[in-house]
């Protein structure tokens, strides 16, 4: 019976043994997949940390910003609910006042005395909203009702004074932005404050803020804010960004619509159906795949110029350059999407199709009811790849489209932020806000679609 008891134990250990041993398999696995997504996702993570600082170039870097301190995001929802607003989103009104806290500590020995305030004046700004005329600076308007200190202590040997703002706005008029600057004398350091200052200059003796009554969404993205708001059509007023987002959109999608019906139609007409010619067509389409899109693209271009050999006269259009129609004509549909198509089909049993010719089905009715159904795995994953293509292309649309800006994709329109904002006035931030905002719809569309995406790749490598 003891005998039987110890076996059994060594059994139960053994499977002890097993249970660890696969559990610490599965663990170095996980662990090894999470350092190389890390690996993969961690520059766009710190690039899209880095889009909310004031200096994404700060060296060395760091991923500490003060637009991810809750304390900060508290101090800009009181001050813009202080000026009148929600505090989501500010704007310094009329009749308003804002109280605004700072400390300073001062060297043992050193003289305190109060910070000089002023409101600077600045343009909205590096973009073409810093060229409207006709906007109104708060400096010409709000007052510094005050400045007052309210607490003194010493710690250290050094002395720590707080001061009280006051900024009000006695005109009639709102403002978007409010800037404020701060100066003290030298060795004297800012400890903190309601909302920390965007920047410290001159050796530590100037804090300056770029709106004290931003609110909390426009402070957290203020970058992003700017993107969306600096830059403006001077023909239609609506903002380029914008513009630039909705047409990537609608070109993308165009060409995965076109891209999807064309694709499988072609490839279970290759997959499926015989006719004279089969195979040289489809080595005429693998040969395609072989051809890099810059060496084809004088004659694409030449061929928009002339609206496709002068089709395009017969509805009133003489070129299609500078058009969406020409632009998604162009890359209508590609030889790898066809292949891709075409692989899927054929992996398809026959046995589908012989059950529909018995129902009396014909040829459009199997592949509508029956074959393009069974389709999903491969167009979800043709829809990612066709989707992110057209997204991020670049070459063609910096060809085809030239002008007017409303009309650029968003690749070609972050091309002009370098001169905007990084050439003009070294503001990498908006530029990096755009790229991340850029890289957003991909990673969207991925997580969606990432299961018929895998399902795809796998099946189109199959043969009936």
């Amino acid at each position: 019976m003891s005998e039987l008891s110890s076996n059994q134990q060594s059994q139960v250990e053994l499977q002890f043994r097993i249970r660890r041993k696969r559990w610490l398999n599965v663990g170095a696995v996980y662990l090894i997949l999470i350092l190389i997504s890390f690996l993969f996702m961690g520059p766009f993570l710190f690039g899209a940390i880095s889009s909310l600082k004031d200096n994404p170039t700060e060296w060395p870097p760091t991923i500490q910003t003060a637009q991810l301190s809750p304390r900060n995001w508290l101090g800009a929802f009181n001050l813009a609910r202080q000026a009148g607003s929600g505090g989501l989103f500010g704007q310094f009104k009329a009749g308003k006042m804002v109280q605004l806290k700072v400390t300073y500590r001062f060297p043992a020995g050193h003289e305190v005395v109060l910070p000089e305030v002023s409101i600077p004046v600045r343009v909205a700004g590096s973009g073409q909203a810093a060229l409207d005329l006709t906007q109104k600076y708060a400096a010409d308007y709000l007052e510094v009702s005050a400045v007052e200190e309210i607490k003194r202590w010493t710690e250290g040997g050094a002395i720590y004074a707080e001061y009280q703002i006051m900024i009000s706005n006695p005109s009639h008029f709102n403002f978007d932005i409010v800037p404020l600057n701060l100066k003290v004398p030298y060795q004297v350091e800012f400890v903190q404050g309601t909302l920390t200052p965007n920047n410290i200059e001159r050796l530590g003796m100037v804090q300056s803020w770029k709106n004290i009554s931003s609110g909390l969404i426009p402070y957290i993205f203020h970058n992003y804010d700017r993107v969306f708001n600096e830059n403006y059509s001077r023909s239609t007023g609506r903002s380029l960004f914008l513009s630039w987002v909705l047409n990537s959109f609608f070109i993308s999608i165009m060409r995965v619509i076109t891209t999807l019906i064309l694709a499988a139609m072609a490839g279970y007409v290759l997959a499926r159906l015989k006719f004279v010619g089969q195979k040289l067509f489809f080595v005429l389409i693998l040969f395609s795949m072989m051809i890099p899109a810059q060496v084809t693209f004088i004659s694409n271009y030449l061929v928009l110029r002339d609206g496709v050999f002068g089709l395009s006269k017969m509805f009133g259009v003489n070129s299609l350059l500078n058009t969406f129609s020409g632009l998604i004509i162009q890359g209508m549909v590609s030889g790898s999407a066809v292949f891709i198509m075409k692989q899927f089909f054929a992996g398809l049993p026959r046995s589908l199709e012989e059950s529909a010719c018995i129902d009396g089905a014909s040829t459009y009715q199997t592949f509508f009811k029956i074959m393009l159904p069974l389709a999903k795995p491969a167009l979800g994953a043709l829809t990612i790849l066709t989707f992110q293509g057209t997204w991020n292309d670049f070459f063609m649309p910096l060809v085809i489209i030239t002008s007017p800006m409303d009309k650029f994709p968003l690749t070609v329109g972050l091309l002009s932020f370098r001169i905007m904002y990084g050439a003009a006035g070294m503001a990498w931030g908006p530029i990096l806000a755009g790229a991340i905002i850029s890289a957003l719809p991909i990673i969207i569309l991925f997580v969606v679609f990432q299961k018929y995406f895998v399902e795809g790749i796998s099946f189109t490598g199959l043969k009936g």
